[in-house]
């Protein structure tokens, strides 16, 4: 669930959900304690070598992930022709080493469509913001035999240390597990090989290769080991967490892809996470409500459907964050908002307590904005090399000045946060109020000079890094910083001769590439012969600016580089040991991750209120708005909306919306849907007033698009995704659907839609149905909690010619639409001939009567 630990421990409502029965022993089909035939390909071990030594392993078992202590040798064997990854070992401890050849990734082939996204299998859907690239790493599993259909997952953000365990049941259709997989984005999906094939696998994996252009890596099923995965938690998790160890105590499945996954990481991504230190959380899968991946589209919630890179989506709206942390929070509310009603009017005070004090507002804003990511900090802080190389000596004392800095924005937060009285902002205040945040700044302080700080000008950061340790603690590095502080002197000296020696105004400048080089601005300057001088070398020009260096700077360049390597392996050793002390400490990170991130996501959703005027919404058993706005279009610069208005109740849950072609049915259909999801993820709402009634599950079925990839049609497209809505909507979701029957013929169209919207209206979810099939009107006579509704057109008349047209005032109003013809109305728009829309309309007539005999002759 995308709500915070703080707002749980808020909320009144803390009962879990998503959580099955437990298994029989003899059901645990993942307490595999060596390799069996059944289980595990054949494959011949491989030898691995370390620095010092040789040695050959053989397959004896599983073995945990590397800690910090310890070095033991380890091999991975990646056969050919979709065998999986093979990761002997020969300790149960928890320790690795280092192979010696990273293999790639063995991937299942992979059909172009499922039947899940109806064709939309190859629209990837890229990160919405530059923090969110590819770098989650997802392992799944399902049960056998009588657990089939009950899956297990385990993910990992390699930008963030959390690990992430889920254990639910799904259909048949695995919609949770393939919605829940589209919206992080993975980089790699493990699953065991013995699903993995691709004529004989599972349902499951093929629809996983189907929908995910990433495919599928097999994993030998013997690394999907639950005793070792609940082995590997109880060593890695971090005391804060540890409750979670109740919870997944008995979740066998969830614990057996914890154990791959780890495994995985430390082989494939050499990514080795210090003991107690990683957060460990169990979601549900009641938690938050469902969006599927043809809705998230169909409704841009991150992507717009023309320009990938373009903000008009929800996401882009709302999206006024300063910190990575808090636009991947927004992203992930979105694309899963909640449903406890609690968390939502927590998230809806604190916005409001922002709203009402614009100082507070402002104080926070600059506040938060300081702040970097912090989750990739902490990532990395609780990762343990497994080589030690001269980038990652620098690398490591950049994240040292990042912690220090990071540790010296927590006071001023903490004091803008004690004046405020929302129960949300009050636990913020008090998780900050840590006294291992002071005790990390105190330790940092005695080997880190106060005056150091982060930035990200090249020049400026590396006498950051090189000066970053105090004198006095090292006397080799304060020898080597002499040095590098002469060369340093030795460059300057060299660029004030040449500046008097050519009479031209030099300066120095410094880039990772080029290291130290000499740039001048020529204007009004001669030079002699119209040339730069010869000593002059590897110049370039942008405009009048010229770049340059000479032999003599280039040795002296060589000389500094040498220099600044010997302080950075000696300010590393120093770094590293002030590292490892504080370590047992760092996990009070996590408190100021969640704090800054959420803070950051709540102030972009006030900021995004303050620029447009937006109404608190409430939460029933009904969904009102009152002259609400499409978000979206709201934002648009020269959009002249209009609002409307909508009203959805147990006893008028379905709703018929008809009217002419271009009216404005589609875009009042997303509107309704974008405000249900932005009341239930605790933002405003673009209206006079809203409540709503919470949804568990939003579906749209919007499109006319063929799949030239599957050879589908718009009509087979249609059922696919009716059939979808139809086999997973309950009585508390939300349904969208816009224009269903038109891809074959109008008799079969209007059969086919007045059954759907039978099995829907008796269904009691709130459903909005748009349609140009004026037969279907005649179902509110039929029951009770139909409702029709049309969108208003005015017809205007010239004086001269007597023609008619039509003005849209894309007005809602109550009853069906009365006009005929108006798709040819929208052709008397274009070029067509007067005679071919004429008799266009004389044949129309004919077919109107006709079929509405037929229809009426039906049986009942």
């Amino acid at each position: 669930m995308f709500c915070t630990s703080t707002e749980e421990n808020l909320s009144s409502d803390n009962t879990e959900s998503g959580h099955f029965s437990d298994l029989s022993s003899s059901d645990r089909s993942f307490e595999i304690g060596a390799t069996s035939d059944n289980l595990v390909s054949d494959y011949h071990s491989l030898s691995c070598q370390n620095a010092d030594e040789e040695s050959t392993h053989s397959s004896t078992g599983p073995s945990p992930p590397r800690t910090a202590t310890g070095q033991s040798l380890h091999c991975l064997q990646l056969a050919r022709n979709n065998t999986p990854y093979f990761m002997p070992s020969s300790t149960d401890s928890y320790h690795g080493g280092n192979p010696r050849k990273t293999p790639t990734s063995a991937r299942a082939p992979r059909p172009a469509w499922t039947p899940l996204t109806a064709g939309t299998a190859s629209t990837c859907c890229p990160s919405s913001t530059s923090a969110s690239a590819a770098s989650v790493i997802v392992a799944l599993v399902e049960g056998r035999g009588f657990a089939r259909g009950e899956i297990g997952m385990a993910s990992l953000n390699l930008k963030f240390p959390e690990l992430v365990l889920s254990q639910f049941a799904d259909t048949g259709t695995y919609t949770k597990v393939i919605t829940k997989v589209h919206n992080l984005l993975p980089m790699n999906i493990l699953m065991p090989d013995t699903v993995c094939n691709e004529h004989k696998g599972t349902q499951l994996f093929k629809l996983i290769s189907e929908n995910l252009q990433q495919g599928v890596t097999p994993i030998q099923r013997i690394y999907f080991n639950d005793k070792k995965g609940l082995e590997y938690i109880e060593q890695l998790c971090a005391p804060e967490f540890s409750i979670v160890l109740m919870e997944i105590r008995a979740k066998y499945y969830c614990l057996a892809t914890a154990a791959a996954l780890l495994k995985y990481l430390e082989f494939t991504q050499n990514v080795v996470y210090a003991a107690k230190s990683l957060k460990v959380t169990f979601i549900g899968s009641e938690q938050t409500a469902k969006i599927d991946w043809v809705s998230t589209r169909n409704m841009e919630l991150v992507i717009n459907n023309r320009d990938h890179r373009c903000d008009h989506t929800l996401f882009g709206v709302l999206n006024h964050t300063k910190t990575p942390g808090g636009a991947r929070r927004l992203r992930a509310n979105i694309l899963e908002p909640l449903t406890d009603i609690d968390t939502i009017n927590i998230r809806l005070d604190t916005i409001q307590e922002m709203l009402q004090s614009e100082t507070f507002f402002l104080e926070l804003k600059n506040a938060i904005s300081n702040f970097g990511d912090i989750d990739q900090l902490l990532s990395v802080l609780i990762q343990v090399p497994k080589q030690e190389k001269i980038q990652f000596a620098e690398a490591k004392i950049t994240h040292a000045i990042q912690l220090k800095h990071t540790l010296d924005l927590v006071p001023k937060l903490r004091e803008v946060l004690k004046n405020y009285n929302t129960a949300l902002l009050k636990a913020y205040c008090a998780s900050l109020d840590d006294n291992r945040f002071d005790m990390i700044s105190k330790q940092i302080l005695t080997v880190i000079n106060d005056n150091v700080t982060y930035t990200k000008e090249s020049m400026n950061m590396r006498m950051q890094k090189c000066y970053a340790v105090r004198p006095n603690i090292n006397e080799f590095l304060d020898i080597s910083r002499r040095t590098y502080t002469e060369i340093v002197d030795d460059i300057s000296a060299l660029v004030k001769q040449m500046e008097e020696k050519y009479c031209v105004p030099m300066r120095i400048s410094y880039s990772n590439t080029r290291g130290f080089f000499v740039q001048m601005k020529l204007v009004g300057i001669l030079l002699p012969n119209g040339k730069l001088p010869s000593e002059f070398i590897k110049v370039t020009k942008n405009k009048d600016n010229y770049g340059f260096t000479t032999v003599d700077l280039m040795r002296l360049n060589d000389r500094c580089d040498e220099a600044q390597k010997e302080i950075v392996h000696m300010s590393y050793v120093v770094v590293s040991q002030l590292l490892s002390s504080i370590r047992e400490h760092i996990h009070c990170l996590y408190k100021l991750s969640d704090a800054v991130s959420m803070l950051d996501m709540l102030l972009s959703m006030a900021n995004a209120c303050s620029i447009s005027d937006y109404v608190r919404p409430q939460f029933a058993d009904k969904l009102v708005i009152r002259q609400g706005r499409h978000p979206i279009l709201d934002r648009m610069p020269g959009q002249q909306l209009v609002p409307n208005n909508c009203c959805i109740s147990e006893d008028r849950n379905f709703v018929i919306i008809t009217g002419p072609n271009m009216s404005g049915k589609s875009t009042y259909l997303k509107q309704v849907a974008l405000c249900q999801i932005m009341a239930q993820i605790g933002s405003f709402i673009p209206a006079e007033y809203a409540s709503f009634r919470v949804a568990d599950q939003i579906f749209t079925r919007i499109g006319v698009d063929d799949d030239f990839e599957t050879n589908s049609s718009t009509f087979m497209l249609e059922m696919k995704e009716v059939s979808y809505i139809i086999q997973n909507a309950s009585e508390r979701s939300l349904i969208i659907i816009d224009e269903l029957g038109r891809g074959t013929s109008a008799e079969e169209g209007i059969g086919i839609c007045h059954s759907i919207c039978e099995f829907l209206l008796n269904l009691k979810a709130f459903t909005l149905f748009a349609t140009h099939y004026l037969e279907l009107c005649q179902l509110e006579s039929l029951y009770p909690n139909v409702d029709n509704q049309h969108m208003q057109v005015k017809h205007t008349f010239t004086h001269d010619n007597g023609n008619e047209s039509i003005v849209y005032t894309h007005l809602l109003s109550q009853g069906f639409s009365k006009e005929r013809n108006y798709g040819l109305s929208a052709a008397k728009m274009t070029s067509l001939p007067s005679s071919i829309l004429q008799e266009a309309k004389t044949i129309a007539s004919k077919l109107s009567k006709q079929l509405l005999g037929i229809f009426r002759a039906l049986p009942s």
